[in-house]
């Protein structure tokens, strides 16, 4: 049987609400990020080490890694409290990052510039756009452009996996209305995916690196050498919207948030 599926596999996670009506000064970014895995990896890398991670921690694998909970110490990881434990976990978990084969297609977009940017009614249009085109650059170079690959979201609810859906629709027949070669699929929220765990923990140290470029990031220390194109990653394997020069000469005023954690 000829094989239809590329060797790659994505999983996409965002940070940030990508709402324009009320926009939080203390987070005014959005960041959509597609984690891209060759198949053996994720078969043979990924999910063994995902599922040690939990096993070490838990003595099962049913708990799912959820970046929000982490960094609040809240359900299954209430026991993060303890700071000791607490340095323990989260240098197991940037560990594990660290050494998971996979690469990053990210978007951030600075909402309070949207006026700047033409055709930016939807952020999460214009990240997902964005999104999808580092993506076909990547299956290009590795000669896998003509064969399906899935994009695998988390599903938010009925009506916003069919705006969604109706979003990626659009962009694949302006872009390759004959055969598009990606293809998204829609997740439960209680699924334990490896891939998707993934890209919930890599999305936030992305978005705060743009809010706080000055401040220590060692999150996304690790983040960015899975972004694609690295070292020259910007442009690449992580898109600024606005660029520099669509930006006003004067930035917004931001309330100072305060200090957060670096790590995943």
């Amino acid at each position: 049987m000829r094989n239809i599926f590329s060797d790659y596999i994505i999983f996409a996670d965002e940070s940030g609400d990508h709402g324009i009506a009320s926009i939080n000064p203390e987070n005014p970014v959005f960041v959509l990020a597609f984690c891209i895995f060759r198949k053996a990896d994720y078969i043979s890398v990924v999910n063994q080490a995902v599922t040690k991670f939990k096993m070490d921690f838990w003595g099962h694998d049913l708990v799912v890694l959820h970046n929000h909970e982490i960094r609040k110490s809240t359900g299954e990881f209430v026991f993060l409290f303890d700071e000791e434990v607490r340095r323990i976990f989260l240098h197991a978990l940037n560990e594990m990052v660290r050494n998971i084969p996979f690469y990053i297609a990210a978007t951030a977009i600075d909402k309070r510039y949207l006026s700047n940017i033409p055709n930016s009614a939807n952020p999460y249009v214009l990240a997902l756009g964005s999104c999808l085109k580092q993506t076909l650059n990547f299956l290009l170079q590795k000669q896998q452009h003509q064969l399906q690959t899935h994009i695998i979201v988390e599903s938010r609810g009925k009506p916003e996996d069919r705006d969604l859906r109706l979003a990626f629709d659009r962009i694949a027949a302006q872009v390759q209305p004959e055969r598009y070669p990606l293809d998204i699929r829609f997740a439960n929220k209680q699924t334990n995916s490896s891939g998707l765990q993934i890209a919930d923990l890599v999305a936030h140290p992305i978005a705060r690196h743009i809010v706080k470029r000055s401040q220590p990031n060692k999150a996304f220390d690790i983040v960015k050498e899975k972004l694609l194109g690295y070292p020259e990653y910007e442009e690449t394997g992580l898109k600024y919207y606005p660029s520099e020069s669509e930006k006003p000469r004067t930035t917004p005023r931001q309330d100072a948030d305060r200090e957060l954690p670096i790590h995943l």
